[in-house]
């Protein structure tokens, strides 16, 4: 692609809370013209009634079937589970096209474990070889092989990025890991009423998803690819009266031998190229204020009562790097681009 040449991209679910952050980033874009947003309803309607952020003049919302796909370079599904398979199954043919899959459908390799988890057989099983499970900073090298990008899910996306590293090196015990991990209620979706009838929903804090989260399946995939051994942990989800940040706070044992230091030394080490990965200092503690309304993800090691035992806290904006903004990064990487470009 030409470096003067603007890639025409298309948003599927341009309206909710995830599309809207896509929309906004993507409109700020220099190497991006939005040529579609996408939705089943409030069609003809200006992106700016749903988001006054976006000042950019942009396509009015428009139906999937009005879309010229010969003319588009890459496509955003931002939809509910289930949706993007049918599309991109439908949209597999034109060979020019790639998909950015902001959804769980194209995440779990396995059509089995997607069933047991989401509970419906996947309708484009065989199109799942033609994907990518993609943590920007862990798939660089890979991510321009692969067709339909799979951006994971806000709570693995933080769980991942310190985890991974620690497991790999062999820092830390694979047992007795206990993540307690809290979000904004953006991510449960603009649909969060019909899904939680808790009394003082947005006042309260709501512990859900007991005792296998959705999440927990890609965690383990992922977590079982880098090391081949099972990992036991506990994973407790909360949903938070505030709109968006993600906080994981990740209990674990050090190796025999193993210093705290040690374990900060290695993160700091792995992704000292990272733009896009904040290592803080030494026990440090941390919250979602430094992250929120940007693409970062702020990690922080701390030493614990128990001498063997160690913190570790990462904080990302669940709409960002948790979503929109890594969808970006990926998109980015897939180009050819600077990744931070149009996320500084």
């Amino acid at each position: 692609m030409s470096s003067l040449k603007k890639i025409n991209a298309a948003v599927a679910g341009a309206t909710g809370y995830v599309g809207l952050d896509l929309v906004y980033l993507l409109s700020k874009h220099p190497k991006v013209k939005l040529s579609h947003l996408c939705a089943t309803k409030n069609i003809g309607k200006k992106i700016q009634h749903f988001d006054k952020r976006i000042k950019k003049k942009l396509p009015k919302i428009s139906k999937l079937s009005s879309v010229n796909w010969n003319l588009v370079d890459i496509l955003f599904t931002s939809l509910p589970t289930g949706e993007s398979q049918k599309l991109i199954k439908k949209l597999f043919k034109y060979k020019h096209l790639k998909f950015i899959d902001l959804s769980a459908d194209f995440r779990i390799k396995n059509k089995n474990i997607y069933k047991k988890f989401y509970k419906s057989n996947h309708k484009a099983a065989d199109l799942i070889k033609h994907s990518i499970y993609s943590i920007s900073e862990f798939v660089k090298n890979d991510i321009k092989n692969n067709k339909i990008i799979a951006c994971p899910g806000c709570y693995p996306t933080s769980i991942q990025l310190p985890l991974i590293p620690l497991l790999k090196k062999k820092l830390i015990e694979k047992d007795n890991i206990i993540i307690d991990s809290k979000s904004g209620f953006s991510g449960a979706g603009k649909n969060l009423k019909k899904k939680f009838k808790h009394k003082n929903l947005f006042s309260s804090v709501q512990v859900y998803g007991l005792p296998n989260h959705r999440h927990v399946s890609e965690i383990d995939q992922e977590i079982n690819k880098v090391i081949r051994s099972q990992v036991n942990y506990v994973f407790t989800p909360h949903l938070l009266p505030t709109f968006r940040g993600l906080l994981s706070a990740i209990y674990v044992k050090k190796k025999r031998g193993i210093s705290t230091k040690k374990i900060h030394s290695e993160l700091n080490q792995f992704y000292k190229k990272s733009f896009f990965i904040k290592i803080a200092a030494l026990n440090k503690t941390i919250g979602t204020g430094n992250v929120i309304n940007t693409n970062f993800c702020e990690i922080s090691v701390c030493s614990l009562r128990e001498k063997n035992k160690i913190l570790i806290l990462s904080a990302i904006d669940n709409l960002i790097k948790g979503a929109g903004g890594q969808a970006v990064q990926n998109m980015n990487l897939i180009f050819g681009y600077n990744e931070n470009l149009g996320l500084k």
